[in-house]
């Protein structure tokens, strides 16, 4: 299209059809640097010291040659072993990104199909849905269940022994719901269909602890496959580090369809500072689950309409038009994401629950715009 929307008449080279017709996932708006950033679940206080520091020493050469990943993979499998004391991870078995998106799209080219049909859930998370149209997949969206959005256990189950869909994505815990499914559950899923791979999206896991990694054995689970990264609680989203778990012939396989050097220099020097520093991760963590509980009591003593589930987010109805709260409380330097555009979730807000001090901040701004007395 021209910028006056009128179409092109030119012999322009064109591509496949299915990206012709595809909407692209909107990332982040721009100028989001000095407001309190509420809209998209990221870390709200930075990254560890550590990190900082490492950041600061790289020297001259790590940014003139190639980045290396020696020690990368080994360093997440002993931060895993730290947290859960045990497990059956080995290196083979972690694929590195640029950041999960990275790691959900080479899922999707490496195992995605024009006809083949992916099972998930609605709402979930948006970059889902242009991954599986690029690759002309049918989409079977199953809605969460009930004012409490449970999980459609028994549909998906029905759907993956009938269907035998290419791919299962689950968002777990599930952004923007927060609907946790049990480790018992993903693997019954996995067992129901064989051939199916099944993709379990964790980067909201640290906010709930529902883990499957601690509960898997990737030599006999072979289709599952376990997305983790460091963006949402060690801070590292602007860096883009992201990992994929699982049987190392899958891994191998969604590695082979991206770049030589995707992750820079510089996510591999802090991801290594991150994992060395749990205790900082563990104590945002924690601050979080705190705020978590009390923005939550402010909600349910106004008798405010909310769902608060296992990530660091919360979900909540205001009396006035979402599009107005969120205008409103962006003039008053806090962003926050209108839910409009999901099904299920008709004038919602999500809101990031970072410290209890910035939810208060959020707290009072939202009592003026949505005029709570």
């Amino acid at each position: 299209m021209k910028p006056d929307g009128k179409p092109l008449h030119s012999n322009f080279p064109t591509p496949r059809l299915e990206v012709e017709n595809l909407h692209a996932y909107q990332a982040p708006l721009e100028g989001r640097r000095q407001l309190l950033r509420l809209d998209f679940n990221e870390n709200t206080i930075g990254p560890s010291p550590l990190v900082v520091d490492a950041l600061r020493n790289i020297p001259a050469n790590q940014i003139s040659i190639y980045p290396e990943y020696n020690g990368l993979r080994e360093a997440l499998i002993k931060n895993l072993v730290g947290i859960n004391k045990v497990i059956n991870v080995t290196p083979d078995q972690v694929g590195l990104f640029n950041g999960v998106d990275s790691a959900i799209h080479a899922i999707f080219h490496a195992y995605g199909d024009r006809g083949n049909q992916l099972l998930t859930t609605t709402p979930t998370f948006g970059y889902y849905t242009p991954c599986a149209q690029m690759q002309g997949m049918e989409i079977n969206a199953i809605p969460y269940e009930g004012s409490g959005f449970n999980f459609p256990y028994q549909q998906i189950l029905k759907a993956l022994k009938t269907n035998k869909p290419k791919l299962l994505l689950i968002c777990n815990p599930n952004n923007p719901t927060g609907t946790r499914l049990k480790a018992k559950q993903i693997l019954e899923l996995c067992a129901a269909s064989p051939k199916t791979l099944v993709v379990i999206d964790e980067l909201y896991e640290a906010f709930s602890g529902d883990s499957v990694i601690p509960k898997v054995d990737f030599t006999i689970q072979q289709n599952l496959l376990v997305l983790r990264s460091l963006s949402k609680t060690a801070g590292l989203a602007g860096l883009r580090i992201g990992f994929a778990i699982g049987n190392s012939e899958i891994v191998d396989r969604v590695s082979r369809v991206t770049g030589p050097y995707d992750i820079n220099s510089f996510a591999v020097i802090a991801a290594m500072a991150a994992l060395k520093d749990q205790a900082y991760i563990d104590g945002y963590v924690a601050e979080v689950l705190l705020a978590r509980e009390w923005i939550k009591s402010q909600l349910i003593m106004n008798g405010i309409r909310h769902h608060v589930g296992g990530g660091n987010y919360l979900l909540l109805w205001p009396t006035n038009q979402p599009s107005h709260i969120e205008a409103s409380l962006k003039s008053a330097g806090i962003l926050v994401r209108s839910m409009n555009n999901k099904s299920l979730l008709e004038g919602a807000i999500r809101v990031s629950i970072g410290t209890t001090s910035q939810m208060k901040q959020f707290w009072n701004a939202f009592k003026k715009v949505d005029e709570i007395e």
